[in-house]
């Protein structure tokens, strides 16, 4: 062999970088965790012998790094779930509200401990409310405004989209509180469909429009809607909901035609992968708030620290996540991340309840995955 030849080949080698023992053990090791994983929710889907799916995502950092989909998305139709199948995200969608009004706290428009009443004066006429309840964008985000769960409004949950802020209106004088504001933690969806029409009015925009223009179309969630176009409604999952053993009622599709105030707190459809750009963007990659802002919102904003800003966090010996479940008729489905290693997992299906305890698997797996 020449020198020239040898030189290039002690360069070459010098370069390349070979994996050791350690690190083909760690990726037989990834891949061993998530092929459990997979394997479980097939069987759990086949067990529950619905007919229904479950489509998920696992992420690192901003990186898919395993997708998979089992079941039918549409059960009259025989259509298989894949990448591309849409769901509802119900009270995920809370998490997107949140982010909003960061947002228009960096921006200068609001303030976390403004009053509501400063945009949305009819706040007022909520049952009980005095000086000494007024409610700050803080509190609402939080969970800890003191306000009941759902308005007493027979069918405030129900009436087309484009009606849902005169629900939240006719909702207001039908809903009361049932601690003081900034007392504890008191999960509140009326709440947060109050804090989406104030950062409407605040920011003098459609709510929906803000979203998409400040959310979905800047990380690319071309997937993701608050109505379904009709040329997609062949890719949404239908909806499917236990009435009781053995019975199915799969009208839940009603609801798409409109869901009266819960537009800023259950209103976002999405799928799996789009919500890996969502979680991308919570962990700061691909930034659309500052560092600071993330940090806020994924700290403890409740007495008992189990809610932030938008987002449910739970911690314990081995891992500290961020996340949100989400449950509406005929849905049911878990967005969460680990913060430290990274890893998050997204799961979406399409009938109520199942095997599968979303949330929990979803720790059980994060628990494996840092491990490595």
């Amino acid at each position: 062999m020449s020198k020239t030849l040898f030189a290039i080949l002690i360069i070459i080698l010098a370069g390349y970088h070979i994996p050791s023992n350690a690190q083909y053990q760690e990726k037989n090791d990834l891949q061993t965790i998530i092929s459990e994983f997979g394997n479980k929710i097939k069987k759990d889907v086949e067990d529950d012998n619905v007919k229904g799916s479950i489509s998920a995502v696992i992420v690192k950092g901003d990186q898919i790094i395993w997708s998979g989909a089992y079941g039918l998305s549409d059960i009259d139709n025989k259509t298989k779930a894949d990448s591309t199948t849409i769901y509802r995200t119900g009270s995920i969608s809370k998490s997107f509200t949140a982010f909003l009004m960061m947002q228009l706290v960096e921006e200068g428009t609001i303030k976390l401990n403004d009053p509501i009443e400063k945009y949305l004066p009819e706040i007022k006429e909520l049952k009980g409310y005095s000086n000494a309840t007024k409610i700050t964008f803080q509190q609402l985000a939080s969970n800890t405004s003191g306000l009941i769960k759902e308005p007493e409004l027979k069918d405030a949950a129900s009436g087309p989209i484009e009606d849902w802020e005169s629900k939240i209106l006719q909702s207001i004088p039908k809903t009361s509180f049932i601690s003081k504001p900034g007392q504890e933690f008191s999960y509140s969806n009326i709440g947060f469909g109050i804090l989406g029409f104030a950062l409407s009015r605040a920011a003098n925009k459609s709510f929906i429009e803000l979203v998409k223009e400040r959310i979905f179309k800047p990380l690319n969630m071309t997937n993701s809607f608050f109505v379904v176009p009709e040329n997609r409604m062949v890719d949404l999952a239908k909806g499917m909901k236990y009435e009781s053993i053995g019975e199915i009622n799969t009208k839940s599709e009603l609801e798409h035609m409109g869901r009266g105030y819960k537009v800023p707190n259950g209103g976002i459809y999405s799928t799996p992968n789009d919500l890996a750009k969502f979680i991308a963007s919570t962990m700061g990659y691909k930034a659309i708030l500052r560092q600071e802002s993330l940090a806020t919102m994924q700290s403890k904003q409740t007495p008992d620290g189990k809610y932030g800003l938008g987002f449910f966090l739970y911690q314990d010996s081995t891992i500290s996540t961020v996340g949100h479940p989400g449950a509406v008729a005929g849905y049911n489905c878990s967005l969460l991340f680990e913060k430290k290693s990274q890893y998050g997992v997204i799961l979406m299906r399409n009938y109520n309840r199942g095997l599968t305890n979303l949330s929990l698997q979803s720790k059980i797996l994060l628990r494996k995955l840092k491990s490595l």
